[in-house]
């Protein structure tokens, strides 16, 4: 369909051009020919008038007839026929000059068409190179960014291949961070599992010199802790994969935190750790409630490793733009080095506790920028880990 419309387009320019040329060939050669007719017309009239000068005035009335437009009743008989002359007879002074002025218009009109057929060959032959060499260096991954040089199709064309390269770039660039992050899991994984299983083969061992009950109880810890890991690794693959359905509900900040708390009471209290959540008022954020409140729980309960036997203190506010919730301790805080990797799977600062797999707060960080929400880890000015979450109304 498109050869057929280029086919199309030529014609009707080759037609334009053809047109042009022969309508200025005509109008050149109309007025010659008016000119030859005038130049006769007052040699013959002037050589009557010389030799009958009473004859001046039927000339001039005959004149008048003849250019108002009445040519075909001016003449009552054929007068030139009766003296013995034929078309042919003054046709001979004007054929020639009509066949040049037409003969030179139709060369120019052929000459044109052929200039401009062949600049604009020439025009696409260069950018159908160019482009060529650019998805060569495309496939060489020395591609650079392609700008359109005009409005024209060709143009429109170069615009379209520039995005479906930079599509396909950054499709590539996803799929390669999402392998190198996939084999940095799978380590990550691989190191996690290892110590796990390698306390429990301990145990294992010693049970078979010792029946102690102690390791009994270090197997089910360790065993504790794979399910845990297990459970994690299960939520963040559904949540890369997409498939953790979130709902989208009214849930009451207070009553949030509220309950995050409640589930962590065996913890608090072994650690000795209380929990400071003052009440100020009704109000209301768009997430989760069970997954938002697991985030939460993550939250509280790294601030109470990084102060055991202190307190957990939490607040909230609202204002147009964004309710924000912080949770802080009063602890020593981050260590600096490890405030721009707190949310990176398998990270464990520096005063991380004792059994944790670093995956806590990853998870929380996922939760929570899925419900258009925010996230940051900062030390408080007078001491003291600070997490601030704000989930934004729009």
């Amino acid at each position: 369909m498109s050869g057929r419309k280029n086919i199309l387009v030529t014609f009707g320019f080759v037609l334009s051009v053809s047109l042009v040329a022969t309508v200025f060939s005509v109008l050149v050669a109309s007025y010659r020919y008016s000119r030859l007719w005038f130049d006769s017309l007052n040699v013959i009239c002037g050589e009557v008038v010389e030799r009958k000068p009473e004859t001046k005035n039927i000339i001039s009335a005959a004149l008048k007839e003849y250019t108002g437009g009445n040519l075909y009743a001016a003449a009552e008989e054929d007068v030139l026929s009766a003296l013995g002359y034929r078309v042919s007879d003054f046709s001979g002074f004007s054929s020639l000059p009509n066949i040049l002025f037409a003969a030179t218009g139709v060369l120019t009109g052929i000459l044109l068409f052929t200039v401009t057929f062949l600049y604009r060959n020439k025009m696409e032959t260069m950018r159908i190179r160019a482009l060529a060499e650019y998805l060569e260096q495309v496939n060489t991954g020395r591609a650079a960014i392609l700008s359109a040089s005009g409005e024209d199709d060709f143009s429109k064309l170069e615009d379209e291949i520039y995005k479906t390269v930079t599509f396909l770039y950054q499709t590539k660039d996803r799929a390669v961070r999402a392998k190198n992050d996939f084999a940095e899991n799978l380590s990550n994984i691989a190191h996690q599992l290892k110590t796990p299983v390698t306390a429990i083969s301990l145990s294992v061992q010693m049970m078979k010199q010792n029946m102690d009950k102690k390791y009994l109880g270090q197997i089910e810890k360790q065993i504790l802790r794979l399910t845990h890991l297990e459970d994690t690794l299960l939520v963040l693959s559904r949540i890369d994969a997409g498939t953790l359905h979130l709902q989208r509900d009214e849930a009451d900040v207070f009553t949030l935190l509220v309950l995050a708390a409640d589930n962590l009471q065996e913890l608090f209290a072994g650690s000795r750790t209380s929990v400071d959540i003052p009440e100020q008022g009704e109000m209301l954020v768009t997430a989760d409630m069970d997954w938002t409140m697991e985030a939460v729980m993550n939250l509280m309960k790294n601030c109470m490793e990084h102060n055991p036997g202190g307190t957990v203190h939490c607040s909230y506010a609202q204002n147009p733009l964004y309710t924000e919730i912080q949770i802080w301790d009063d602890g020593e805080g981050f260590a600096k080095e490890d405030i721009p990797h707190l949310f990176e799977r398998f990270y464990r600062g520096k005063n991380a506790g004792e059994g944790g797999i670093g995956i806590g707060l990853a998870l929380s960080k996922e939760v929570i920028e899925r419900q258009n929400g925010t996230i940051r880890a900062i030390n408080k000015p007078d001491g003291g880990a600070l997490f601030e979450i704000r989930f934004y109304r729009h």
